[in-house]
C-alpha cells in the first residue's frame, strides 16, 4: 500500500475512536485517514515494509545492486475528464510520481478498469488515448492489466486502479529520517492547480476559468535532481491530497523536526488562490499532481533550483521553507503579516473524488 495522500497514514492514529461506519472523509489523506489505517488496517496487515508508509515500497533488489519499488493506487476522480487532464493521465502520473519520489525509475505498469454498464465506448477510448500519451511521456509502458464490467446506480462511471515497479540505484536513499536541521525546502511551481481545476469543473461547469490541473508525470524532473545532486535531496514527496499541508506536516513527525513554512514564499496563482478564498478552502490543503516537495541540504538549495528551473516542470520553482535545530515534531506557517501558525495535517477532506 503505498501511502500518503491516496491513503496515507500516519504510523498511529491521532487518538480518536473510529466511527462504526466509513466515511467519505475517511479517504481524505488527513487525520481520519490515518486513524482509519493506523488503527484499523496496520494492526492487520502490519509488516516491517509497509510499516515505512512511503509512497513506493522496497521489495526486493535487482541483479545490480539496487532496490525493487512498488506502488499501487486508484483513481476515482469525478468527473472523469477536467481542465487539464483526465482520469487516464493521472492513473499514470500519480504512480510514475509516487516511484519517483522514492528514487525508482518506472520500468512497467499494471493497469485495472473498473467501467459500470452503460459508459460510453467513446470516451473510454478517449480515457485510454490520453492514458498511453501520458505513459509515453513518461516514458513508461503499461504492461499487464485487468478490466471488469459492472452495474450501475444511475450513473456511467469508471475507476483505474494503477500499479507499478520501479528500480531504485543503490546508492539512493531518500527518507524523512535523513531530514535534518539547516534543510532547505523546495517546491517546483505553483500550487492548488490540480484541485481546484478537478471542484471547478463539478461544481460550477457552467463557469469558464484559466485554472488547470498541473497533471504531469515528474520523473525526468525528478531523475534530473537526483543524478546531480545525490545525497544532497534528503527526503522529496508529491503533496497531493491534504496537499502541502499534510506533507509538511507529516514530515515533520516522522523525523521530528521542526518545519518552518514561508506564506509569502509559496507560488500560488492568483486565479488559484480566488477559486480557493470563494469556495472557502485552504489552498495549502488542496491536492496536486504535478509538484514536488525536496527537502535538501543547504549548500545544494541554488543548485537544486536552477537544475529545476532549467526544466519544463520545474520553472517556478521556489524556496518555500527551512528545518530549525528544534525537534519537537512540528510544522509552522509564518504568514505574509508576521504571524505564526501550526500547520496540521487535514481533518478529512477538503474535496472529495479528486483523484
Amino acid at each position: 500500500m503505498s501511502a500518503t495522500r491516496k491513503t496515507t497514514i500516519g504510523k498511529q492514529g491521532s487518538g480518536m475512536s473510529l466511527p462504526e461506519r466509513i466515511m467519505l472523509a475517511h479517504g481524505g489523506g488527513g487525520q481520519l485517514t490515518d486513524d482509519l489505517i493506523g488503527g484499523c488496517i496496520l494492526p492487520r496487515l502490519g509488516n516491517e515494509i509497509l510499516n515505512e508508509l512511503l509512497d513506493a515500497a522496497e521489495v526486493g533488489q535487482d541483479g545490480d545492486g539496487g532496490r525493487l519499488a512498488v506502488t499501487i493506487d486508484s483513481h476515482v476522480v469525478e468527473p472523469w475528464r477536467f481542465p487539464g487532464g483526465d482520469i487516464g493521465r493521472l492513473a499514470v502520473c500519480g504512480t510514475v510520481n509516487d516511484l519517483a519520489v522514492c528514487g525508482a525509475r518506472p520500468v512497467g505498469l499494471a493497469l485495472s478498469l473498473i467501467i459500470t454498464e452503460g459508459f460510453a465506448r467513446v470516451d473510454l477510448e478517449e480515457i485510454l488515448d490520453s492514458l498511453s500519451k501520458a505513459a509515453g511521456e513518461a516514458g513508461v509502458a503499461v504492461v499487464t492489466g485487468d478490466t471488469k464490467v459492472i452495474g450501475h446506480n444511475g450513473q456511467a462511471e469508471i475507476y483505474i486502479t494503477t500499479a507499478g515497479v520501479g528500480r531504485i540505484p543503490r546508492e539512493r536513499k531518500l527518507s524523512p529520517k535523513r531530514i535534518q536541521a539547516g534543510d532547505v525546502i523546495l517546491i517546483n511551481g505553483p500550487i492548488g492547480d490540480h484541485g481546484l481545476a478537478v471542484m471547478l469543473a463539478r461544481q460550477m461547469p457552467e463557469v469558464t476559468s484559466p485554472v488547470r490541473s498541473d497533471v504531469a508525470a515528474l520523473n525526468g524532473l525528478i531523475e534530473l535532481m537526483l543524478r546531480n545532486l545525490g545525497d544532497e535531496v534528503a527526503f522529496m514527496r508529491d503533496p497531493t491530497r491534504g496537499g502541502v499541508a499534510a506533507l509538511t506536516a507529516e514530515a515533520a513527525m516522522r523525523s521530528g523536526a521542526h518545519v518552518v513554512l514561508n506564506e509569502e514564499e509559496i507560488p500560488v496563482q492568483p486565479c488559484v488562490l480566488h477559486a480557493a478564498e470563494m469556495l472557502g478552502l485552504d489552498v495549502l490543503e488542496v491536492a496536486n499532481e504535478g509538484k514536488v516537495v525536496l527537502f535538501v541540504r543547504p549548500s545544494a538549495a541554488e543548485a537544486a533550483l536552477a537544475l529545476m528551473r532549467a526544466h519544463p516542470l520545474g520553472q517556478g520553482a521556489r524556496r518555500i521553507g527551512q528545518v530549525t535545530d528544534d525537534t519537537d515534531g512540528i510544522c509552522e506557517l509564518r504568514t505574509r503579516i508576521g504571524g505564526r501558525r501550526v500547520i496540521q495535517k487535514p481533518y478529512g477532506e477538503q474535496l472529495p473524488r479528486i483523484c
